[in-house]
């Protein structure tokens, strides 16, 4: 049964189902946010008509996992192997080419709509034990506009009568309208990356001083290559790290922010996308709870008691006031 929310569709024009389900759309003044059934993702973002995320149309499907959120955990999990509690679980390998688990297992689920205003949404999913993850999670992911931007908040309680393992993080491409990202100026305020092997997983930590990761001050983002998490995050006064991305004629500009329940950023610049016109089009900046492979490392990890949950809040300001640049 559809939900009664504004701006709510499933059928396309032909009569055909969207292949990321109902759409909806939330908005104030000249915001605009666009959101899928699938996922329960954040298909787009603009303000006065121009588009601030690398997204994708209602008649696409979603690729690299744009705007998607990950739950219960963000980036990888090694050969989709972890132990928890003496217990070993193996994952199937959404990531096959790299032997191994990525994203979490909510982003390609149906989400339903618990309630939504004409700026605000909510959408609910439980995630119910499956192939390496006998536990149930309730899941909650709202999407609020007000004059400063757009705020995506993600909560989790455990259903289980069992401690779970969790992380969450999401994975939107920022834009601020250059066909390629290699002229914008991009500031990310980690001073450690963690570098990794061949299969993504995290090989220790390193010191961004003197490498191509050293992007402390606002600068041409360039040729660099770039699919690392960042921490040790710079936060400002309010507690929140934000990464900047701006035109070089400083006509847009654009950041996304973490609260203090994200330690860290995965920053991409899309050089592996199997879609080649796809490559280097947006700046993915991924909020993470957690480390990468952290089902296996502990890094970050949370752990949820039987009925305990998590919130963390993330969210994009449009034409940012400069912060102490």
């Amino acid at each position: 049964m559809d939900m009664p929310d504004p701006g709510s569709s499933r059928p396309a024009l032909n009569g055909t189902w969207l292949p990321s389900g109902r759409q909806h759309t939330i908005s104030l003044g000249n915001q605009r946010a666009f959101l899928t059934e699938v996922g329960a993702a954040l298909r787009q973002y603009e303000v006065g008509g121009r588009p601030l995320l690398d997204g994708y149309a209602e008649h696409e499907m979603c690729t690299g996992a744009r705007g998607q959120s990950l739950i219960p955990w963000p980036n990888r999990i090694a050969g989709g192997r972890y132990t928890w509690q003496g217990r070993t679980e193996q994952l199937d390998l959404s990531e096959p080419e790299k032997g191994g688990a990525i994203h979490g297992l909510t982003r390609w689920a149906n989400w339903e709509v618990e309630h939504s205003t004409e700026s605000s949404i909510s959408f609910t999913h439980t995630l119910h034990a499956c192939q390496g993850w006998p536990w149930a999670l309730e899941c909650h992911l709202e999407y609020a506009l007000d004059a400063d931007g757009l705020t995506v908040r993600t909560t989790a309680i455990n259903r289980s009568s069992t401690p779970c393992p969790y992380g969450t993080g999401a994975h939107p491409y920022l834009s601020v309208g250059t066909p390629h990202v290699d002229p914008a100026l991009v500031r990310v305020p980690g001073s450690v990356y963690l570098p990794v092997d061949e299969e993504g997983i995290p090989t220790g930590r390193e010191s961004v001083e003197g490498t191509q990761y050293d992007l402390r001050e606002l600068q041409p983002l360039g040729d660099r290559h770039i699919d690392v998490t960042f921490t040790d995050l710079v936060r400002d006064d309010d507690g929140r790290a934000r990464v900047h991305l701006a035109r070089p004629d400083g006509s847009a500009q654009i950041a996304l922010w973490i609260d203090e329940s994200y330690p860290y950023f995965e920053i991409f610049t899309g050089d592996t996308l199997p879609q080649e016109d796809r490559r280097r089009t947006g700046l993915g900046v991924e909020p993470m709870t957690c480390a990468p492979n952290a089902f296996n490392s502990g890094e970050g990890l949370i752990t949820l008691a039987p009925g305990e949950s998590h919130t963390g809040t993330w969210g994009i300001e449009p034409e940012p006031a400069a912060r102490g640049e």
